[in-house]
């Protein structure tokens, strides 16, 4: 989750999550086919891919989408659903929320 709707706090987030989410399930950028970025419909500063490609993904497909405007829902959330080649147990796949997005599913959360 962000603080507020600011380019350089979507860069920072996006890139600390994206890190963690390779380094727990030990995934190299090599390993991966595509990422999905979404974002709820508050966020307007900047692509969360672009921060993506600043991490140095310039060879794999990155896509934005814009989350459901559902009543009741978390504000400033950017979500990242990365596909990619592993030779690890689904089950086995660490989740990660962070900055307090952790609510969203507090049993995959660690």
């Amino acid at each position: 989750m962000l603080q507020e709707d600011d380019a350089a706090e979507m860069a920072e987030a996006v890139s600390e999550l994206f890190a963690q989410m390779l380094s727990r399930n030990e995934i190299t950028a090599d390993a991966l086919v595509s990422v999905l970025f979404t974002s709820t419909p508050d966020l307007h500063s900047a692509f969360p891919a672009a921060a993506a490609r600043s991490l140095g993904l310039q060879d794999v497909p990155l896509i934005c989408a814009q989350e459901l405007d559902v009543h009741g829902a978390l504000q400033r959330v950017v979500r990242v659903l990365a596909h990619a080649e592993v030779d690890v147990p689904r089950a086995q796949i660490q989740h990660v929320y962070l900055r307090g997005a952790e609510v969203l599913r507090q049993d995959l959360a660690t």
